[in-house]
């Protein structure tokens, strides 16, 4: 399966979510910025849903930024991937400057994309989590963390594309909607013919056209 852009997997992600039932009434559809917006945008349309965001940074590994081996959401600490460390024979100590580097970048984001207005509420509330991918997982895992900590009646992770080990991982703590989790996945762009990148401004044009008011 190879998706043309992340509208037209959004759009199959959609499709996907209402024939399972799963967006229930006056669902919150939140994005991942930036890769999740316009994955998000035609779900949030298709369940006639609120759209807004979960801000978060991933922390890549040394010499390898791609490769996530952290990740931190908003105002919450930073969580690891206790295995990839392991397997590359670091400690969270060794990532301090990364962290907070990383830490800044967020805070940045932050105000830019909210302008003070505050994170969505959601408790009691349905969420459906989207982002275009989940490669190792850990940074739609530091963003459930941070959700469930806040009381919503349910989490629906969805995405198009995913590795197997990060579906597996992901399950354990929310509802997971995945298109597609091949065998042999070694990255989210390699499922997309057109991955570009976005930027701010993507993310801002999106929220001022759907997110709530």
């Amino acid at each position: 399966m190879l998706f043309a852009d992340r509208t037209e997997a959004g759009r199959a992600l959609a499709a996907q979510l209402q024939r399972q039932g799963l967006a229930g009434d006056e669902p919150l559809v939140l994005a991942l910025p930036r890769g999740g917006i316009p994955v998000a945008v035609p779900v949030a349309e298709r369940l006639g849903a609120e759209l807004d965001i979960v801000i978060v940074r991933k922390i890549g590994a040394p010499g390898h930024a791609e490769f996530g081996v952290g990740a931190m959401a908003e105002d919450g600490p930073a969580v690891f991937d206790d295995a990839a460390l392991r397997y590359l024979g670091l400690t969270a100590a060794d990532l301090a400057p990364t962290v907070a580097a990383e830490r800044a970048e967020l805070d940045r984001r932050v105000a830019r994309y909210r302008r003070q207005r505050p994170a969505p509420a959601v408790a009691g509330r349905r969420v459906v989590l989207v982002d275009d991918g989940l490669a190792t997982g850990v940074t739609a895992h530091a963003a459930v963390r941070w959700l469930s900590a806040r009381g919503p009646e349910r989490i629906v992770l969805a995405v198009p594309v995913c590795s197997q080990q990060a579906r597996e991982r992901l399950a354990q703590a929310a509802t997971v909607v995945c298109l597609h989790a091949p065998e042999n996945f070694a990255a989210v762009g390699q499922w997309y013919a057109d991955f570009a990148q976005l930027t701010d401004a993507d993310v801002e044009a999106a929220l001022g056209r759907h997110a709530r008011t």
